[in-house]
Formats: C-alpha cells, structure tokens, sequence
C-alpha cells in the first residue's frame, strides 16, 4: 500500500509557520524532491518564492517542480518505494499571491484531480472563513479582508472577500461564482463524507473554519475520502497543513529556543517587509535594550558603491561590541509605474540584503528575517542553503529553522522566518527576547513570558 506525503509548494517561506520537524527545500532537482519524499517527516515544503515573481515566471516555475517531482515519484516507484502525494500549493491568508496560474499548472502535470479547495484559514494571525467570506482580525474587530491594506497590493490586488466570487474574480470568469462548492460551517463539523465524494472535475471548492478543530475534523473526512480513491488539490494557508500533518507539540518550546543560539553571541535581524505591522514592530524593537538600528537607504542602492561596505562595517563593529543589529531599510513606500518596475525594484533591494547575509560576521548568534521574500531570499540566497529543517515556532506564525551542521559559513545557525503581517506591535521584540533571554522594560508584563 502507497504512503502518503503532504507535498508543500509554498510561494514564499512562511508556510511551515504551524508545524515542525520537516524539511524546508530551497532546490527542487530530482535528487533533492526525492530527499524530501524519504524523510520520515509526514510533509515536506518546496519553496518556490512565486509570490515574488511575476505571473510567466510563477507558471514556468511552477511547471518545473511539478514535472521534476513525478519524475522523482516514478523513480522511487520503481524502486519498490510507492508515494501517494497530497499536493498543497500553500500561500497568503490575506488572500494575494498567483491563483488560479499555481493551481492550474499542478493540475496539469500532476492531476487529474477530483477538486481543488481553496481553505486560506490561519488562526494564529486571526484569519478565519465563515459563510463563504474571510476575515482578519483588526484591533479585535473582524474586517473582511478586501476591506484591509492586503487587497489593495500593488500586484494581487483584489476586491471581494466572499470567497466564490474571489474565485470569479482571479479565474477572469472562467470558474462562476454560483459554480463554486461551498462547505459551510455546518458541513465542515459534521459528516461531509458523501459531499466530497460525489467531487469531480477539479471542482473548486471553498471552505469554512472558525477554529483548529474546524480543520481537524475537516480534513479528518477528507483523508477518509481519499483512501476511498478521490484525489484533491488545496490552495491554502498553513493552518490547514497542522490539521494534515497532525504533529505532535514541538520539541523545544517557544520561551526556551535560545538553546539553539550558538554560543551565546548576538545577533542580527534583516528587515525587509514593508506592510505597517512591520513598522510598528520595529518601533517597539528600536526601543529594546541591546539593540542599534542600521538603516539602508534603498534609494542609494545602486547609486553608492560604499554604501555595502559601510553596511557590514557597522554590524561587525556592534557584533564585537556584544550588540545587536537591525538592519531595515527606509520605511518611504516607493510607487511605480507597472507591476514589472515595482518587482525589478524589490529584486534589487533584496539582492542587496543578501550581499549583506553574505558578510555577516561568522560568529553570529542567530539571525531573523522579516518579511516572507525577505526570508526565502535569506534562506536559498543568502545562507545558500538546498534544505534546513524547521524545529518549531518561536511565536505563533513565526517558524525556527537551523542552518546543517556542516554549513561552510553558519553551522547550525537559528533562523527565525518572522511574516511581514504576522502578530501584533510587540511580537518582533518578544521574539528577540526569547533568543537572548533578557528583561525588557517596552514589552507589557502580559506579554513577557507567554509565548501566545
């Protein structure tokens, strides 16, 4: 009988935020998808950073991974080794990223499959579906997300957060509102077995959660139907992937992860999201002892040749001090005029945050990254890593993952994959003060030592 493997392709690196003890790979050539389907982790991620790119390149990238993993399925299956795969393509709980390009090309070269659903719950950061229309929770209060900053993204923009005729909207028409199955509340907590059965066509299909135990029940009656010959595609965030997986707690919990600082050095985050939850995490983070911002002009990138090396000067300068840097750049939101400029631009800011990844001192305590492309350029680019392994979260949302023991440059470095629009105004310093274990006067006593 063929194992199953929840196959992750997650389009920037925050995925494995509700989960642990998996494989995070930065490579997919057919000998590295394989690694990946060996592990005795129940998931694995492939993280394609498609949300960085355009549409073309989102597809043709896409198209890539898929045809290399049934060619590293086949090869394990004539070696005796069988893998049934539950393809996940995992992305934004606020509703922006490449949909219906990523979903389509995974049907095409890995289906046919019987529906693809589309579940974009991730209770952690209070997002959450309830009659077909998903919510962010804002200062305690519900907001329709088409009502919050993320639909007006200068490249995913959207206007409807009730999740069919999101569907209409993105699929141009193709996929009808009215077309579109719905589980509701009442189907996803009581016996939805028949429903799913009787899925076929790749029918899109949106889904409603409240809580964790939604999920879990969920998908408990979606594995059932599975083992019952129906094959299914999700489009979701990552709280669907802990009811998948069904791990158990991690390891190491979130207040004690400065055992995976090495050596008890500092050290230094690279900021590169630029949504205003980041912002205001930073202001709180400034006000941190122990902490010096560096600030990087992104208009003098390009344009100022010292500008790198007055970069690394100061963070190794306040890395022999015992001090830890923050390396952002300017907070100024830049307009452009096309979808192509504005990507050309974030690619030149990013690449040079990973000139500076690159020269960071080699004895660096630990590192976290800001920003979902932020991260993934860290980790494929930066750290140049083909696999790290995630050990858990050090906030809800927010994963841990270490560098291999032997890494050229960093052996087992901790790297927290800290998402642009992920906890509230304080979570950044909490984060930090967990890796260094030290009192801070900005965080509320309600705050300080809970890892909620």
């Amino acid at each position: 009988m063929a194992e199953t493997k929840i196959i992750v392709l997650d389009d920037d690196p925050t995925g494995s935020q509700t989960v642990h003890s998996c494989l995070l790979l930065t490579r997919w050539d057919v000998d590295t998808l394989k690694t990946g389907l060996l592990d005795t982790a129940p998931l694995f991620f492939v993280l394609t950073n498609t949300r960085g790119m355009d549409a073309k390149s989102a597809e043709t990238l896409t198209r890539e991974v898929c045809i290399n993993l049934k060619q590293a399925l086949n090869e394990l299956a004539s070696e005796g080794r069988e893998i049934n795969p539950l393809v996940v393509s995992r992305s934004d709980s606020t509703l922006r990223g490449h949909y219906p390009v990523e979903t389509d090309v995974i049907a095409e070269e890995l289906g046919p499959f019987d529906a693809h659903f589309m579940v974009p719950a991730f209770f952690e950061g209070g997002r959450f579906t309830v009659d077909s229309v998903h919510y962010l929770m804002v200062d305690g209060e519900p907001v329709p997300v088409h009502q919050t900053e993320f639909a007006n993204d200068s490249v995913f923009a959207y206007s409807h957060s009730y999740l069919p005729d999101y569907v209409e909207e993105k699929t141009k028409g193709r996929i009808k509102s009215n077309d579109v199955v719905r589980f509701q509340l009442y189907d996803v907590r009581n016996d939805s077995l028949a429903k799913l059965m009787g899925l076929s066509g790749n029918q899109c299909c949106v889904v409603d959660s409240e809580t964790q135990d939604d999920l879990n029940h969920f998908c408990h009656q979606l594995m059932q139907a599975a083992s019952l010959g129906k094959r299914f595609l999700f489009r979701s965030a990552a709280s669907l992937l802990t009811a998948l997986a069904q791990l158990p707690p991690q390891p190491v919990k979130a207040e004690q992860m400065n055992q995976y600082v090495r050596n008890g050095k500092p050290g230094v985050i690279i900021v590169g999201s630029h949504v205003k939850k980041t912002t205001q995490q930073l202001s709180v983070l400034f006000d941190t002892p122990g902490i010096i911002p560096v600030k990087v002009d992104v208009e003098r990138i390009g344009n100022d040749e010292n500008l790198l090396d007055n970069i690394i000067e100061k963070i190794t300068s306040l890395h022999q001090q015992g001090i830890n840097a923050v390396v952002f750049t300017s907070r100024t939101e830049k307009t452009f005029d096309s979808q192509a400029e504005r990507l050309a631009f974030g690619v030149q800011v990013s690449e040079f945050l990973m000139d500076v990844v690159r020269h960071l001192p080699k004895t660096l305590g630990f590192l976290i990254s800001k920003g979902g492309i932020t991260s993934n350029d860290v980790l494929s680019t930066g750290l140049s890593l083909t696999s790290s392994r995630v050990v858990g979260q050090i906030l809800p949302g927010c994963s841990v993952v270490r560098c291999p023991g032997d890494h050229e440059l960093y052996p087992e470095l901790p790297v927290v994959i800290f998402p642009g629009n992920v906890g509230d105004e304080y979570s950044l310093a909490k984060a930090f003060n967990y890796l260094t274990q030290q009192e801070s006067s900005v965080l509320p006593s309600h705050t300080a030592g809970s890892a909620a």
